[in-house]
C-alpha cells in the first residue's frame, strides 16, 4: 500500500522560508509523479508544483514561480518543496501526492491525477 508522510510546516513570518519534505513508502519511489498541493480555509485545493518520476520536469503554479523549488532525492525517496519569500496567502495545510507513472500524460497540477495522498502539514504564514 502506497503511503505518503508530508513534513516540515510550521509557523513562518512573511519573507522567511520553510521546506517541505514527502516520503513514499509502500512502493518504488522512482515510479511515481508527485505533487504538492495546498488548501487554504474556505478555498478550494490547489495544485502547487509537481514533479516528474526521474525528476527531469517540474512545474510550479504561477503565483509560487520564482519563490518555491520542487525537487526530488531518489537516494533519501523524497519529494522537497523549499518555499522562500513566504506571503500571507501562502498559509494553507499542504498535501503531497503520488500518481504512479505509466506513460500516460497528465496534468500534474490536477488532483484528478493523483490516486495517493498524504495527511498534510500546516504553513502559517504571519504577516
Amino acid at each position: 500500500e502506497v503511503q505518503l508522510q508530508a513534513s516540515g510546516g510550521g509557523l513562518v513570518q512573511a519573507g522567511g522560508s520553510l521546506r517541505l519534505s514527502c516520503t513514499l513508502s509502500g512502493s518504488t519511489f522512482v515510479d511515481y509523479v508527485i505533487g504538492w498541493f495546498r488548501q487554504a480555509p474556505g478555498k478550494e485545493r490547489e495544485g502547487v508544483s509537481g514533479i516528474a518520476s526521474d525528476g527531469r520536469f517540474t512545474i510550479l503554479t504561477n503565483s509560487v514561480k520564482g519563490r518555491f523549488t520542487i525537487s526530488r532525492d531518489k537516494d533519501k525517496g523524497t519529494v522537497d518543496l523549499q518555499m522562500n519569500s513566504l506571503k500571507p496567502e501562502d498559509t494553507a495545510v499542504y498535501y503531497c501526492a503520488a500518481a504512479l507513472d505509466d506513460g500516460r500524460d497528465i496534468d500534474p497540477l490536477s488532483s484528478h491525477a493523483y490516486a495517493y495522498w498524504g495527511q498534510g502539514t500546516l504553513v502559517t504564514v504571519s504577516s
